[in-house]
């Protein structure tokens, strides 16, 4: 099967960009409260449940992977490119990190208890984002959380250079109420929904959506 173009596209850029990446945006988790508050919900709401299997898909440089770890979930992260794989591993040893795509991952069904897709589902060609949630609502095991972060809009931001180098990036704004939708089509019951405004160095509101796979 021949990988969507959009794949090839940012494995390819974040490739090229992830060592200044990672420099640019460490720590960037911990002057956004409100962003912390979902993910350190969805923990609870894991751990409440028993605990299982998690996973952050497009876990990047890892920080919000080894933040889950660091609250006892386990969890462990999957992302396109092998350099921010690579970083990942080599700043956060104590997680495990492993190359995949969202689209197709290598996990059985029912397998977690939790997924993550934290500013990674934008990257995500709209017409194939059905199909991505389907994946997600696969691998999850009845009444399994899954936590979404994206900005919010309706014209994509794309980008031909980043940090000096030539990229091929697509940023897909999402509109919340789309998003609730397409997981109520893909099986899922929405749990909670925030908004905020755009912060420093943001260019539109961003969005959390925590949903539950129906039992």
């Amino acid at each position: 099967m021949t990988e969507p173009h959009f794949l090839i596209a940012t494995r390819t850029s974040y490739d090229a960009v992830a060592t200044a990446y990672a420099e640019r945006f460490a720590g960037v988790h911990d002057t956004q409260p409100l962003a912390l508050a979902m993910l350190d919900a969805f923990a609870t709401l894991v751990r409440t449940a028993g605990g299982g299997p998690v996973v952050e898909v497009g876990s990047g440089p890892g920080e919000v992977t080894a933040r889950l770890h660091a609250q006892g979930l386990d969890v462990h992260g999957i992302d396109l490119s092998s350099a921010m794989v690579a970083l990942a591993r080599r700043d956060h040893p104590q997680v495990r990190f492993e190359e995949g795509s969202m689209t197709a991952l290598d996990l059985g069904d029912e397998a977690l208890v939790g997924l993550v897709a934290w500013y990674s589902l934008i990257h995500i060609a709209p017409e194939a984002v059905p199909a991505t949630l389907a994946e997600f609502h696969r691998v999850l095991a009845p009444g399994g959380l899954l936590l979404l972060a994206f900005q919010v809009g309706d014209e994509p931001l794309s980008f031909t250079e980043a940090f000096g180098h030539a990229v091929s990036l697509d940023f897909h704004r999402l509109r919340p109420e789309r998003i609730e939708r397409l997981l109520r089509d893909a099986g899922f019951t929405v749990q909670a929904r925030m908004e905020r405004e755009a912060g420093d160095g943001e260019s539109t509101p961003q969005a959390y959506v925590l949903a539950r796979k129906e039992r």
